[in-house]
């Protein structure tokens, strides 16, 4: 085990674990809601994770993936997953970790044997960055995509189920985007922008039967819309990649420890789960740790990959 992994066990030794919570290959709920961690790392192979993904899980079936870096196609599997339960994806950003597993999870899905459309959620473009749609296009585009061996999906056609792409406006901030995934088990998705430096994102609120799991994303903690947004979650996950001490330009992409721990405390989730780890942050986790305590003093966990929160044992 490597340092920051050591560092990171000996802080998940003194969170508050909350019930349901467990590392496991598939989550345990054959019955209600579940939230597994595909991917608790961030864009270096430093430390053994994933790149950030996760899924949301219902009676045993995983129905909804949110962010598909690197690691998370294998992740994916190792979870039980199966492509053709899936209600949708929802993407973030567009930075490689949270988007570079996609067009292998896709490939994956020629051999599922999936018929219906899969719906793909994501920000619009801002010039700098695509917007989702554009990004899918130069993906799989027929004539001048990368994988365009993949353009099926596009169009519904060589066995491919039709992708149903969904841009998430980011011009207000404080506009909540509610996105229809066509299902009839209450799976409700919302979206809101949050700033990312120059990077379009979206966090995201899923309310799954009688269940609200909000995924922050990676974001500096500066839209005062997010509290609302976030509030009275069942687990709100936030990213920790950077310490207090952070330099000005990592502060304009990601917050702080005691931003997350401010947000916690205003938002009132029933737990907070701290992911997206960084050797930056998990050098001086421990400080980390207590900055947002001196603010949250709720259940506090830490993902690995894998772990699982069965929100039926709440």
């Amino acid at each position: 085990m490597n340092s920051f992994r050591t560092f990171a066990c000996i802080a998940f030794s003194l969170a508050l674990v909350s019930p349901g919570a467990v590392h496991a290959s598939r989550c345990p709920a054959s019955t209600g809601v579940a939230l597994q961690v595909l991917g608790s790392g961030g864009p270096i192979a430093d430390d053994a994770r994933a790149s950030t993904g996760y899924l949301v899980w219902l009676d045993g079936r995983a129905r909804l993936l949110v962010d598909a870096g690197g690691g998370v196609f294998l992740r994916f599997g190792e979870a039980g997953a199966r492509f053709a339960d899936l209600d949708g994806i929802a993407l973030s950003h567009l930075h490689t970790d949270h988007s570079a597993a996609l067009p292998a999870l896709l490939k994956s899905g020629y051999f599922a044997g999936r018929e219906r459309t899969l719906p793909l959620v994501g920000p619009a473009g801002n010039g700098r960055f695509p917007g989702i749609g554009p990004f899918v296009t130069a993906l799989l585009g027929e004539d001048t995509g990368a994988y365009a061996y993949l353009s099926g999906y596009l169009g519904g056609s060589s066995r491919l189920p039709r992708l149903d792409v969904r841009e998430v406006a980011i011009d207000d901030p404080s506009a909540v985007v509610r996105i229809d995934l066509g299902n009839d088990d209450r799976l409700l998705l919302e979206a809101l922008p949050v700033p990312h430096g120059i990077v379009p994102a979206v966090a995201y609120r899923v309310t799954l039967r009688d269940y609200t799991i909000v995924f922050g994303a990676d974001q500096n903690g500066n839209n005062p819309a997010f509290v609302d947004f976030a509030a009275d979650a069942d687990v709100l996950v936030m990213h920790l990649p950077i310490p207090d001490d952070a330099d000005p330009v990592a502060k304009r992409l990601h917050a702080t420890p005691r931003q997350i721990g401010e947000i916690a405390r205003e938002a009132g989730p029933r737990r907070l789960l701290l992911s997206h780890f960084m050797a930056r942050s998990l050098r001086s986790l421990d400080a980390e740790l207590a900055s947002i305590r001196r603010a949250w003093k709720g259940p506090l966990e830490l993902a690995e990959d894998l772990y699982c929160i069965d929100l039926t044992a709440r």
